[in-house]
């Protein structure tokens, strides 16, 4: 480990992780690389976290620990460690996964071959609460595709399970020039779109991150209801009417402007919006306009069998 700062910042943002944080920590300590500093963000955690998280930092001077006064959410609080963060590389972790040995060690040395590249992941599987594989995550997506407007495209479609990109290894310097996490539903959707405008993508084609399913994960817990889902990303200033798939067309667009790039390039960029909006976007904007002014039990007993299912993917999103 170098004198000045670490290589890599690894990110862990946690609230009420006191059931899998151990597990996730040390796996982290147990990696095969280890140049790394890891940065927790404790977002006033009610439970045990706190007290788990400062005996690590007794034991490996690599940690440092932060806690917030309050819950900020987990749009603030996943901004916030990278904020904190120094090294030349970047990696998300959450409290409740796991990481194989050489998972950090095999993303770096191919960041390292391969400077174009922004992000290295590895293939993902599926563990449950007692950390039993289960599966492994598909998504096929143009990760390493050359041009930006296709990498663009098939990350705004809706593309289940792409977002955990975001658990790979980032470069820091392409990282801060993304608007980073937003606060509204699906801005992780949004970010690895925008992270995919700046450069190819690789995935190490080996199971080396190990994805936590259970029935505190906030897919389980925030249900089909827009505002207890915005209220995990952002904890106040929720508005009366919350329409998801608005915002997330209008942050494509803005990622497209943020992002420098060739006109031409801009250009198709925008081209495949127009596109997932024929597609299924302006159903989905549809669906958001439906559930405020009939409901979710109402609208989905008047839907056809297509129609429910649609309304299925986009509540899950």
């Amino acid at each position: 480990m170098t004198a000045s700062r670490a290589r890599l910042s690894i990110g862990l943002p946690v609230f009420n992780g006191e059931k899998y944080i151990k597990e996730a920590i040390d796996s982290i300590l147990a990696q095969s690389f280890s140049d790394f500093e890891l940065i927790i963000s404790d977002n006033a955690s009610t439970d045990h976290t706190e007290q788990i998280c400062r005996e690590y930092v007794i034991r490996d001077s690599r940690i440092k620990y932060y806690r917030n006064l309050k819950n900020m959410g987990a749009s603030y609080n996943h901004n916030r460690v990278f904020i904190l963060s120094s090294g030349e590389y970047f990696k998300w972790a959450a409290y409740d996964d796991v990481l194989g040995k050489d998972f950090l060690l095999k993303c770096i040395e191919f960041l390292d071959k391969n400077p174009s590249m922004v992000l290295c992941s590895s293939k993902t599987g599926r563990i449950n609460e007692k950390s039993e594989f289960q599966d492994i995550y598909e998504f096929k997506v143009r990760i390493n595709s050359s041009k930006p407007h296709e990498r663009f495209h098939d990350f705004i479609e809706m593309r289940n399970h792409a977002w955990l990109l975001l658990f790979g290894v980032i470069r820091s310097g392409s990282l801060r020039k993304t608007r980073l996490f937003g606060n509204y539903i699906g801005t992780d959707t949004n970010l690895i779109a925008e992270l995919s405008l700046l450069g190819s993508m690789f995935e190490i084609p080996e199971v080396l991150f190990f994805r936590r399913y259970h029935s505190q994960s906030y897919t389980e817990t925030t249900g089909q209801d827009y505002k207890e889902r915005l209220s995990w990303w952002v904890v106040s200033g929720s508005p009366k009417y919350i329409f998801p798939y608005w915002r997330i067309c209008q942050e494509y667009i803005r990622s497209v402007r943020h992002i420098p790039m060739k006109q031409s390039e801009s250009l198709n960029c925008y081209l495949q919006i127009v596109k997932y909006l024929i597609k299924e976007g302006f159903i989905l904007m549809s669906i958001d306009v439906a559930l405020v002014l009939v409901g979710h039990s109402r609208l989905h007993r008047t839907l056809t069998p297509f129609g429910r299912q649609l309304y299925k993917l986009a509540i899950k999103r």
